[in-house]
């Protein structure tokens, strides 16, 4: 059984078989499968120390065939081209699913920003936007947060690139602060988009949220958020799987009763993890870091990394399970789609339910661009309103053509931006 994957091979062998099913033009498909654009670099950083470390950096760019590349840029030590490639490639179809006119990029440093200075994580920022500079724009590409980057990495990033340019640009990122040129709503919009699309599906399904439990993996922005919204839904989250920083091991914190998720927030980082004396002073239980998967729910919420649900694991799943939302980027591998569709279970694949992010980040730019910004209450209003719309889409069609939910999305996303290289004549 194959416990290595790579992600863009992943990425590729979703679309292939959607492409198959759909009949795409030859010529078109290959065009798809590639990204248009790859720049490989490294980032000379000036440590504390007064020594210098250099840093490989990524910018990926998949399809611009429907407006400017749009995607985060990752801070992970694991990172790799073969990520930054899938990631992009998903950026594509997300944007084009819930049916916004950027197209898909995405970027990575080989870091671990937990290991560095305030000062060193400054330079990098700035490190990275000086060797693509070139590259970046409102009208070219428009990078945002992801793993392990934030609000603040954003400014700098930004403010590097407009010392670089000589004036004010402030449409070239997103994911700002509020009060330069951020948006209201940005930090919530990811995890709430991902409750939005699964409060639709609960209500075609006629299951109640008060009557579902959930477990989660990752504590980050999305899963914080995802679980605030479920908690007030009226769903019980009893488990929350994170890594703990001081020692470098995942733990699962469990409370059958629920967890507290804003006690939870207490006591974490910034990057995410749990104290682990502090939970357990506070009566969770600590369970190893894969047992998020084991729990008896009804509801699964990956909302870390890639390749987290594999044929290896898919044996712990419960019975119970009956809904997997894909809050994380690529969290299912390819093989173990079958199984889950065999079982019976319902995946809200990643590129749909969680395009909260790239959405509000659409409306930041939007604002941005304009000079003129909106109260949190119509941002997620908007928000709300076209994630409903873009799931309603895919349920749909997945009930009309009794397709898997993830070939629905698939088939929607890839039609759109064929559409528009067809248009340009570029293929």
């Amino acid at each position: 059984m194959k416990t290595n994957y790579n992600p863009f091979e992943n990425a590729q062998l979703q679309f292939d078989n959607v492409a198959e099913y759909i009949e795409l033009d030859g010529g078109m498909r290959e065009f798809l499968r590639q990204p248009m654009l790859e720049l490989h670099f490294t980032i000379p950083v000036k440590m504390d120390d007064g020594t210098t470390k250099t840093l490989q950096a990524y910018r990926i760019r998949h399809n611009d065939a429907r407006g400017p590349a749009k995607g985060g840029i990752r801070f992970h030590p694991h990172e790799t081209a073969d990520t930054v490639r899938a990631l992009a490639m998903w950026m594509t179809w997300k944007c084009a699913c819930v049916d916004i006119p950027l197209g898909g990029g995405k970027g990575g440093i080989v870091c671990d920003p937990r290991l560095l200075s305030k000062g060193e994580q400054e330079r990098m920022c700035r490190g990275y936007v000086r060797a693509i500079h070139k590259q970046l724009g409102p009208n070219e590409d428009v990078p945002a947060p992801d793993v392990m980057s934030n609000s603040q990495h954003m400014l700098w990033m930004m403010d590097e690139y407009e010392t670089i340019a000589g004036s004010r640009y402030p449409g070239v990122i997103t994911g700002k602060p509020v009060g330069m040129g951020g948006s209201l709503g940005r930090t919530e919009a990811t995890g709430y988009g991902c409750i939005y699309t699964l409060k639709d599906l609960l209500r075609q399904i006629g299951l109640p949220a008060k009557d579902t439990a959930a477990s989660i993996q990752g504590f980050g922005n999305v899963a914080e958020y995802a679980a605030r919204m479920y908690t007030d839904l009226g769903g019980k989250v009893v488990a929350v799987s994170c890594w703990n920083q001081p020692d470098s091991t995942a733990y699962t914190f469990r409370k059958t009763s629920g967890c507290d998720i804003a006690e939870l927030v207490s006591i974490k980082d910034v990057f995410g993890s749990i104290d682990k004396e502090k939970a357990l002073a506070l009566g969770y239980e600590v369970l190893p870091g894969d047992d998020w998967l084991a729990q008896d729910v009804d509801i699964l919420i990956p909302a870390a990394l890639e390749n987290q649900i594999t044929p290896a694991v898919f044996p712990r799943i419960s019975d119970r399970v009956k809904i997997i939302v894909e809050a994380a980027n690529g969290p299912t591998t390819p093989d173990c789609d079958s199984l889950l569709k065999d079982k019976g279970v319902i995946v809200l694949p990643d590129f749909l339910c969680n395009a909260g992010g790239v959405t509000c980040s659409y409306f930041e730019q939007v604002q941005s661009n304009m000079n003129y910004f909106w109260d949190k209450a119509e941002v997620l209003n908007k928000l709300e309103y076209g994630m409903t719309k873009a799931f309603r889409a895919v349920y749909e069609l997945s009930k009309e053509k009794g397709l898997y939910m993830r070939d629905a999305a698939y088939i929607i996303a890839i039609n759109r931006v064929s559409q528009a290289v067809k248009l340009r004549g570029w293929v």
